[in-house]
């Protein structure tokens, strides 16, 4: 049994499958990245305040999520427009901030399921020192709520304020919220007075409009009274089914679509998986060598033709070819007159008639052809009179021997 050698040794500290698993294990842990990078954005909190069910201000619905959890089943969150399909009970919270365009998507897909519209109210601010907290400032103009309002149905709210001190709530009678807002309806679910409804519902469809949100955020929440009649209420609105849903795409959830989710999402995965598919095969091929290596060469080589090829390179480059057409008939003609032993002193035209004479089957043979030297423009024309040239020289040279 043969020893490895020790150069060969120290040349290769890692194994060719420790380096393969490693490789395998950096882009997996690469693709994984990608992925939750993707789809991070879909699972993060809209927003650290504002009316939504995962807001802990005043004006949020944290609280009634939790007080579900609490009571009966955990509440689901509907994060895309593929979960608003459900046919459980959508609570669906407005903002001021809220998307117009994601309320029509919500109202053309729920038409026929059961829905529960909550409007804003408050005017609300950030409070600086306590994360997720609100302050308020003041209600909303009744022109901004009417604006919601006017999306789900043909309605607006009512002028002047109600002089009801308790509401009746599924048989639980609740202290009125401050300022309420109400809605002209003749068969209220939960009645402000006569003719006047801060629940009503939708002619013909199951779904329920809360103008006054102060009844069950987090805020009408503190008065266990308020706890406990909307317990009562959402089982009332929820028909046979356990489970609610709270919509979060109109705070901006699953909104956001980008390149990097077009690529690993249908119809474009196909493309991105054919793509990694041909990547691997390359990378496969790659890891064998096709023949034997390549010896590299000399930057600068020896010999005649390198020297003339690269002269021929510099030339080319310094835009110097079309003068050297002349040059060379130049040289040929001093290069044919000794060859064939033109007489001393010879030069020019002088020189171009005795290496005519010298020519038996053509007149002005050499002369002919150093002119076409001398014209040549181009690298086609130049090599092929230079050519001629040294073909005359030639056989004049064997007919002297």
């Amino acid at each position: 049994m043969s020893a490895v050698p020790a150069g060969d040794a120290a040349q290769e500290p890692f194994s060719r499958k420790t380096l393969f698993w490693g490789i395998f294990a950096s882009l997996l842990a690469a693709a994984g990245f990608f992925l939750l990078s993707t789809y991070a954005p879909d699972f993060r909190q809209p927003s650290e305040g504002g009316a939504t069910p995962l807001s802990k201000s005043g004006i949020g619905y944290a609280g009634l999520a939790e007080w579900l959890d609490l009571t009966g089943e955990k509440p689901l969150m509907a994060r895309s427009e593929d979960d608003l399909t459900s046919d459980l009970l959508l609570i669906v919270t407005i903002s001021p901030g809220s998307d117009p365009a994601a309320l029509d998507r919500i109202l053309a897909v729920r038409q026929d399921l059961p829905t529960l519209f909550i409007l804003p109210k408050w005017l609300t601010f950030p409070l600086r020192g306590h994360e997720g907290w609100e302050m308020r400032l003041e209600r909303l103009p009744a022109t901004v709520v009417n604006e919601w309002l006017g999306r789900i149905a043909k309605a607006k709210l009512g002028v002047g304020e109600s002089t009801v001190k308790q509401l009746d709530i599924e048989g639980h009678m609740v202290a009125a919220p401050e300022e309420m807002q109400w809605v002209a309806d003749d068969h209220p679910l939960i009645a402000a007075g006569n003719g006047k409804a801060v629940l009503t519902e939708l002619s013909g469809k199951p779904s329920y409009i809360l103008t006054d949100p102060d009844l069950i955020n987090n805020s009408g929440l503190k008065d266990p009274a308020k706890a406990a009649a909307v317990l009562d209420l959402i089982a009332t609105l929820q028909h046979d089914s356990r489970l609610v849903m709270f919509d979060l795409t109109l705070h901006g959830a699953g909104r956001k679509y980008d390149l990097a989710k077009l690529l690993v999402e249908p119809p474009f995965l196909a493309l991105t998986l054919s793509i990694l598919a041909a990547a691997a095969l390359a990378f496969l091929h790659g890891l064998g060598r096709f023949g034997s290596p390549r010896a590299e060469g000399r930057a600068i080589p020896f010999g005649k033709r390198a020297l003339v090829d690269t002269t021929a390179m510099l030339l080319r480059r310094a835009g110097r070819l079309q003068e050297l057409g002349s040059r060379y008939a130049t040289l040929m003609r001093q290069r044919a007159g000794a060859l064939l032993g033109a007489p001393h002193g010879l030069q020019g035209e002088a020189l171009d008639h005795w290496l005519d004479s010298r020519d038996k089957g053509e007149t002005r043979g050499f002369t002919a052809r150093a002119q076409a030297a001398s014209e040549a423009k181009t690298l086609a024309q130049m090599h092929d009179a230079a050519e001629r040239l040294h073909d005359w020289t030639t056989r004049r040279l064997s007919e002297r021997r």
